[in-house]
């Protein structure tokens, strides 16, 4: 595993298994929102986030969080290492409330500056309907994949035992 992509539902954790695994693997980190988002909660334009992220996939290691629709099969593509957290809508609006108390007003370091956390309708939204709008056509990216692993990980105690099993060594 050296070059990883870690897909899934906002609240699932992506952001939070990059770090760990980064650190456990010794390998970078990029946090996709740290490259879309500017202060203010502005969008990049769409060919700036583009160089940004093809500047990071042409490293050598790397693992990268976030979903990012239009990019995730580049992604792929380049990765050996898929990581979906295929987690239930309870576990992933759980998830993001925790953040969201938790984190309040401050910028999380997987975010882009001048980003605070904040509750956000739309986005709770869009984790209502994740998996009725998301899944099939990741399983279906997924199964095309067939260059890189892919690791499905169905909750947060699957996450861990994942973590756990992780070895530094090649």
């Amino acid at each position: 595993m050296e070059r990883i992509v870690i897909i899934g539902c906002g609240g699932a954790g992506k952001s939070t298994l990059a770090r760990q695994l980064g650190e456990k693997l010794r390998i970078p980190v990029v946090h996709l929102d740290k490259l879309f988002w500017r202060p203010g909660w502005v969008q990049v334009p769409k060919e700036e986030f583009d160089a940004l992220l093809r500047a990071e996939l042409a490293k050598e290691k790397w693992i990268m969080d976030g979903n990012y629709d239009r990019t995730v099969e580049a992604r792929i593509a380049r990765c050996d290492t898929v990581i979906w957290l295929d987690f239930s809508r309870a576990a992933c609006l759980w998830g993001v409330l925790k953040r969201v108390v938790t984190n309040y007003g401050t910028v999380r370091p997987d975010m882009g500056q001048g980003c605070p956390e904040r509750f956000d309708m739309d986005f709770l939204k869009w984790v209502w309907n994740f998996n009725k709008n998301k899944r099939e056509r990741y399983y279906g990216i997924l199964d095309e994949a067939t260059h890189a692993r892919t690791i499905v990980l169905k909750n947060r105690r699957a996450v861990k035992k994942f973590l756990e099993q992780v070895s530094m060594e090649p």
